[in-house]
């Protein structure tokens, strides 16, 4: 085994025994070189291994902390349903369950940044062009971050209902507004993918900048323009959820199976 797998294995086993506990730092780099008799080559490539884990995110200027490895893993169903809470709005296949209290980490902002190639390409403006995002962080209460949700609103959106970018947007939320404002219904569709998190998310979140991220992003589309109005992005550390789909049969996959008459032999009559 090389000697990087060893130290990164007794390091995990001590994290896991809680030599070293949640939220407190490794020794320093220069005093793992000396614990273990390797050079730091072999260290940083441990640690390496180990931020890949999720187990410790490396801060320059803050040490190595050690993060919650016993977080466990949500389920996101993603069924086919959008419903609607008569106070809440329109409520989309999610990580929580029913009654379960959320937190948001900080305060929700709001904000007009530079479109990002994605984003500009998904609502139909130049890349670059200052775009409305409301962003707000969250969690199950006394979990740590889950996931960062930005919702990015067309300017066309911003000018036909101006509230969306209050801090409160009403009773149903923005969606409500953008489809009193001529844009109803609004049809969705979402795309998954994994990433690597930039380098914000990382701090944001919590998490290695070395670990996977889930991210899905919700296009909404006016029907009266036929055009995205707003782009909704999570970005969800990939070892903390998993995408559940229940798979239904069409018609013609129904049991029991219908006799099927033979065909016939290739050249007959």
């Amino acid at each position: 085994m090389p000697r990087y797998e060893q130290v990164a294995n007794d390091l995990r086993a001590r994290i896991y025994a809680g030599e070293y506990e949640i939220g407190t730092t490794l020794p320093t780099y220069a005093e793992l070189t000396e614990l273990f008799g390797v050079g730091r080559g072999v260290i940083s490539s441990a640690l390496g291994l180990l931020e890949r884990e999720g187990l410790i995110r490396v801060v320059k200027r803050a040490g190595i902390r050690v993060l919650d490895w016993r977080i466990q893993r949500r389920r996101i169903s993603r069924g086919q349903s959008v419903m609607r809470d008569p106070y809440r709005g329109y409520v989309f296949p999610a990580a929580s369950h029913a009654g379960e209290p959320w937190v948001m980490h900080g305060k929700a902002h709001r904000s007009y940044e530079p479109a990002p190639d994605r984003i500009a390409h998904l609502l139909g403006v130049e890349p670059g062009i200052a775009v409305l995002r409301r962003r707000r962080v969250t969690s199950p209460a006394n979990e740590p971050p889950f996931q960062i949700v930005d919702t990015w609103l067309s300017p066309e959106a911003v000018r036909d209902a101006p509230m969306v970018a209050e801090a409160s947007t009403g009773l149903g939320g923005y969606i409500d507004r953008l489809e009193e404002a001529g844009h109803g219904p609004i049809s969705w569709t979402e795309h998954s993918r994994a990433k690597i998190p930039s380098r914000e998310e990382a701090a944001l979140l919590d998490i290695s900048g070395e670990s996977a991220a889930l991210e899905l992003t919700l296009i909404g589309t006016s029907a009266a323009s036929g055009k995205a109005v707003d782009v909704t992005v999570r970005v969800i550390p990939a070892d903390r959820a998993e995408l559940v789909t229940e798979l239904r049969r069409d018609d013609s996959a129904q049991w029991p199976v219908s006799p099927v008459t033979p065909r016939p032999e290739e050249g007959s009559g």
